[in-house]
């Protein structure tokens, strides 16, 4: 007999997938938007907010209908392909970015800041931080009570006392937005959505969601999904509100660090000068929780899958995720964000394209070319738009250049939809 969710049960559920969500990049990328994009901020927002919570969102809506299974979603691309992407996937973001970068993230902003940038001190911060991860990790089933009971509340509740604080005392006023803001506002929001990297985590920790319901006893495949969908939309919904507070205090921050190169400097400026040294050690804690949490849901997402695949125990490859990931952390926030930036920016289209494709499954007599075929023009031209956006792009011919939304970084979006058009008139016409 399957089991329901109380109430509060369903509310913590939310919360836990909020917090997983909200790491390094949502709380360092936002500022950055808001400073750069000056008059046009808003306008960048709804872009950011497409790819960082829109996008997500219905990630987990995909997942939540397999039952958390990212297999299970490749399917219509037959199996090697689809685990294929998977390891890509845990790897990329569990593995090489976003968990290592959760520890970097909370030093540079909270740690640094306050004992300097010793010959050791990252080291043992990430020692520190990683073993208190791995602690964490080694007990999945209890963290709806660990992280949605506990952990969580404490995240929203600062990161909401934050984000008032930014709308009501704002550094300064708004700076003049750069060259890209002023042309593509919502394109460039929308390209920087990309860095949270929520989408893939979203399929990576999408499984650790409809695991904490089926830790309460849940079994019931349709009471698995409804709870998985009330999740993802409260944390939405959360996202959406820490995203609007973030990019109000970057917009009028730039009295304070006009040439700032990441966001965590700009959000140690804000509250330096609006709070002093006690709103410096707030943040350190508020972003060493931030960065925990996220970094413990990606741990348990990746030990889990890998425990299928490899002969290791999940115990085990917690302790050799967390130690890989220490090691990774300590190659720096800015190196860390530089070569993320372009493997991201080639990935996310076919996830992208993956993800809503799913939901047409059953509309084809054949699903598998349709999906497999657009998934492969948007990779294609997705690692066009990666070599564009980094120094080895001299290497392109120059067609590629004039190519639709080549200035906004989204060459891989028209030939993916003139492909799926092409397909799906081919699949109705031609396979009767």
């Amino acid at each position: 007999m399957s089991h329901f969710l109380t109430s509060k049960d369903v509310l913590a559920l939310g919360f836990m997938t909020f917090a997983l969500f909200v790491g390094a990049g949502n709380i360092i990328f936002p500022p950055m938007v808001g400073l750069q994009s000056g008059d046009y901020v808003w306008i960048a927002a709804l872009g950011f907010l497409a790819s960082a919570v829109v996008l997500p969102v219905i990630t987990l809506i995909a997942l939540a209908r397999v039952g958390g299974d990212m297999n299970v979603l490749s399917r219509p691309i037959g199996h090697k392909a689809g685990q294929c992407l998977a390891i890509l996937c845990y790897v990329t973001v569990g593995l090489l970015f976003a968990t290592p970068r959760a520890a970097t993230v909370s030093f540079e902003v909270g740690i640094a800041p306050l004992i300097g940038h010793g010959n050791n001190s990252l080291f043992l911060y990430s020692l520190l931080f990683f073993t208190l991860v791995v602690i964490i990790s080694l007990y999945p089933d209890r963290l709806l009570d660990t992280i949605g009971h506990v952990l969580a509340p404490i995240k929203i509740t600062a990161l909401a006392a934050l984000g008032v604080a930014a709308f009501i005392w704002p550094a300064g006023p708004v700076m003049v937005a750069t060259d890209m803001y002023q042309t593509i506002p919502f394109y460039s929001g929308f390209v920087n959505g990309y860095l949270t990297m929520d989408t893939l985590g979203a399929l990576v920790c999408g499984s650790v969601i409809v695991n904490a319901v089926r830790s309460r006893g849940v079994k019931d495949t349709a009471l698995l999904t409804r709870y998985t969908i009330l999740a993802g939309l409260i944390a939405g919904v959360g996202l959406t509100l820490v995203y609007l507070s973030l990019f109000n205090l970057g917009s009028g921050s730039g009295v304070l660090v006009p040439e700032a190169t990441n966001g965590a400097v700009i959000l140690y400026a804000y509250v330096q000068h609006s709070f002093g040294n006690v709103g410096s050690f707030f943040l350190a804690a508020l972003i060493f929780i931030a960065c925990v949490v996220t970094a413990v849901g990606l741990t348990c997402a990746c030990a889990e899958f890998f425990a299928k695949h490899l002969p290791f125990s999940y115990k085990t490859l917690v302790f050799i995720l967390g130690l890989f990931s220490m090691v990774l952390s300590n190659l720096g926030l800015s190196q860390l964000i530089q070569i993320s930036t372009q493997v991201l920016t080639a990935m996310y289209p076919s996830c992208i394209t993956l993800v809503l494709l799913s939901f047409t499954v059953d509309w084809w007599n054949n699903a598998t070319r349709i999906i497999s075929m657009v998934m492969l023009i948007s990779l294609f031209f997705g690692i066009i738009d990666a070599v564009q956006a980094s120094s080895l792009k001299y290497l392109l011919p120059t067609w590629s250049y004039h190519l639709p939304l080549a200035e906004q970084g989204l060459v891989w979006l028209p030939p993916s939809l003139f492909m799926l058009l092409l397909l799906a008139l081919y699949d109705r016409v031609c396979t009767h």
